[in-house]
């Protein structure tokens, strides 16, 4: 009688509860158990590089093809100004190229003129016209003339040769000789005082070729004119 009565409320439920119905209920939960996991083992997790933000790369990229890439835009490099003592040895290059190029005209005047008097027979008519002069002499007269003008016509040619060589710092060089040239007309020495025994000191500055030099040169001056009692104290240099 007693386990009729425990037995009764189990069969109650169990006509109201089928066990269909907790079949589908535990299968649900047991796939939704087993599947959710390996949904989220399935899905890779994005690396830290994949995470980064794309415009940083585009700015990272612009960065190392400006620097790869050197600046077309950018102002050229100042060239160094030329010195007091670059400015004499351009001086010394100047005078040696106008010494080789009266060398190189007064060899070629000669030549030319010689041959021309020579092969048209100028030396005969000019010494005719001159009262029967020695042709000899007419002809040493002409040479010595010849050359005197191939001399004087060189540097004409050197300074050209000496401005296309160093075009760079002409206008460097020839705003420093003007100012040297000031300078030396400034400070040289009266030529009316000077002598045979006390002649003026290198009047044109021709042998200065370093700032010592030029500091020697004013010494000279100054010197000059104490002997001739014309010092009237140290100016600006």
């Amino acid at each position: 009688m007693l386990a009729r009565s425990a037995l009764c409320p189990a069969r109650t439920f169990a006509s109201r509860h089928p066990p269909a119905v907790f079949a589908p209920i535990s299968a649900a939960t047991a796939s939704f158990s087993t599947c959710t996991p390996a949904t989220k083992a399935s899905q890779p997790r994005p690396s830290p590089t994949a995470r980064k933000n794309p415009l940083s790369k585009a700015v990272s990229r612009n960065a190392s093809s400006a620097t790869t890439q050197p600046a077309t835009g950018a102002p050229p490099a100042p060239q160094p100004a030329l010195t007091w003592n670059g400015f004499f040895a351009l001086r010394r290059t100047r005078r040696r190229i106008g010494q080789g190029c009266s060398v190189v005209g007064a060899v070629g005047v000669t030549y030319y003129g010689l041959t021309t008097m020579m092969a048209n027979g100028y030396d005969a008519a000019l010494s005719a016209q001159l009262g029967g002069l020695d042709p000899f002499m007419l002809m040493g007269l002409s040479t010595f003339g010849m050359m005197a003008a191939g001399w004087l016509i060189g540097p004409i040619f050197g300074n050209q040769l000496f401005s296309l060589a160093y075009r760079g710092v002409l206008a460097e060089f020839t705003a420093k000789d003007s100012g040297f040239f000031n300078r030396i007309k400034r400070h040289r020495v009266d030529p009316t005082a000077s002598s045979l025994a006390n002649p003026p000191p290198d009047y044109y500055g021709e042998k200065v070729g370093s700032v010592a030099g030029y500091r020697r040169w004013l010494k000279d001056q100054r010197a000059f004119n104490l002997k001739t009692g014309r010092y009237r104290g140290a100016g600006k240099s």
